[in-house]
């Protein structure tokens, strides 16, 4: 029996390594990734807003404010292939977000005020932070929070999202079905994916993260969005199967383990009818 027990533990150790990476699971943004502001229709400024991370618009061709803006870091692509794989990637990255099955049904519930480990917080329609939401990430750097939202997000002014135990914004998403608001003096952290539009009201911040919007405009108003905070990972995906290929390699190993301890015990059961008889 040792050749099936042998089986049966690799069947344990992968069912274990998938249990313990259960809930929220990475997200690659592809060639979007180096965008802090994303948009499809226009790209609006107004003040001194900072942007570190490339700026792109597709299929729109209007940016405006910069100046007074600045870009740090990153390109300038404006309907160009750069901007339109971006905005494919996007596309892929929003709809594997979307995908993830949900660990909490938040609907209903403001934000402001909730302490949250890692996992993904589902909103069947409206989203809303007054106050600060503390993520905590449990001393893993790679905890990772999925928020998905079923139409709007709006965050209250001099909101917060902020973090213990470790964490930070570059391994923080939200999913936001319709369109997304930050109000003014917001410290906000994390990758919004708007399907629509993001405004950012007067000095609202987004701190390791990003603002993508894929098919709105996405406006501005003295504010800093970087993707370059000291802490952020957010490239740390390189290198890693894109999620379908992972979940196919997962599922096939399971199914071959499965299938070879199966044969194995139907063969040693054999063995032992053959005997008895």
């Amino acid at each position: 029996m040792i050749g099936v027990r042998s089986q049966w533990l690799a069947v344990a150790l992968v069912l274990g390594a998938l249990n313990a990476s259960a809930g929220a699971i990475m997200i690659n943004l592809g060639s979007a990734d180096s965008f802090a502001v994303l948009a499809g229709s226009t790209i609006t400024n107004t003040g001194s807003s900072t942007i570190h991370g490339s700026i792109g618009l597709s299929p729109g061709t209007s940016v405006t404010g910069f100046p007074p803006g600045v870009r740090t870091a990153g390109g300038l692509n404006v309907a160009d292939a750069i901007a339109v794989q971006a905005k494919n990637d996007l596309t892929t990255a929003y709809s594997f977000a979307a995908g993830q099955a949900c660990d909490s049904d938040l609907t209903g519930l403001d934000l402001g005020g909730l302490s949250l480990t890692p996992g993904v917080y589902c909103f069947n329609n409206t989203a809303g932070l007054t106050g600060t939401v503390t993520l905590n990430a449990q001393g893993s750097a790679n905890s990772v929070f999925v928020f998905k939202v079923g139409s709007s997000l709006t965050t209250a002014s001099s909101s917060t999202v902020a973090f213990i135990n470790g964490g930070h914004g570059g391994r923080v998403f939200w999913q936001v079905t319709e369109s997304a608001t930050l109000g003014s003096s917001s410290d906000f952290a994390g990758t919004i994916m708007a399907l629509t539009s993001i405004t950012l009201n007067t000095s609202a911040t987004i701190n390791c993260g990003r603002a993508l919007a894929r098919n709105g405009a996405v406006t501005m108003d003295t504010n800093v969005v970087s993707i370059n905070t000291a802490g952020c990972d957010s490239a740390d995906v390189s290198g890693i199967p894109e999620p379908s290929s992972y979940l196919l390699m997962t599922t096939g190993l399971l199914a071959g383990l499965f299938a070879a301890a199966r044969a194995r015990s139907r063969s040693r059961l054999a063995a032992i009818a053959r005997i008895a008889q």
